[in-house]
């Protein structure tokens, strides 16, 4: 199973998405059985580590983001992938335009899975300056995706 977590430049709220599931994958076991990525629809931050924001974050709940470097998504990744998870609607329509029609039916919000907040998008903290939010949106969203890909083990 794999899961490539996508936003517009693959620093703030992927990364973080990323960081955040693979430690839930982790802690229940499954790391050797579910693959996790991240990846932008733009290539403007390729290379680069996450935002200073993610890092502190991140830091502020012990969760390790190691390793990660911004990069694009790829061809590669829209066939290889089970869920391609974006923050906002922008991602999703961006991934439509970057991928082939044949794809799209692995493309979810993140929210999507959280009652109540199905058609809600996590905006960018590299714009709002709020990464607290993000990432408790994020955290909410990760445990539900994880009960999710459980029940299709």
């Amino acid at each position: 199973m794999k899961v490539i977590f996508v936003c517009l430049g693959n620093i703030c709220r992927s990364p973080m998405a990323e960081a955040v599931f693979r430690q839930k994958v982790t802690e229940v076991g499954l790391e050797d059985v579910i693959e996790i990525d991240s990846a932008a629809t733009s290539s403007w931050e390729a290379g680069n580590r996450p935002h200073s924001g993610t890092q502190k974050e991140l830091q502020k709940h012990g969760i390790d983001y190691s390793g990660i470097v911004s990069r694009k998504i790829t061809a590669a990744d829209f066939a290889e992938a089970d869920f391609i998870i974006g923050m906002d609607d922008m991602n999703l329509a961006d991934l439509a335009e970057l991928s082939q029609p044949e794809f799209q039916d692995k493309f979810f919000m993140m929210l999507s899975v959280v009652p109540g907040k199905e058609e809600q998008a996590i905006e960018d903290p590299y714009y709002t300056g709020n990464f607290q939010l993000t990432y408790q949106l994020i955290e909410e969203a990760s445990e539900k995706w994880l009960e999710k890909i459980q029940k299709q083990l």
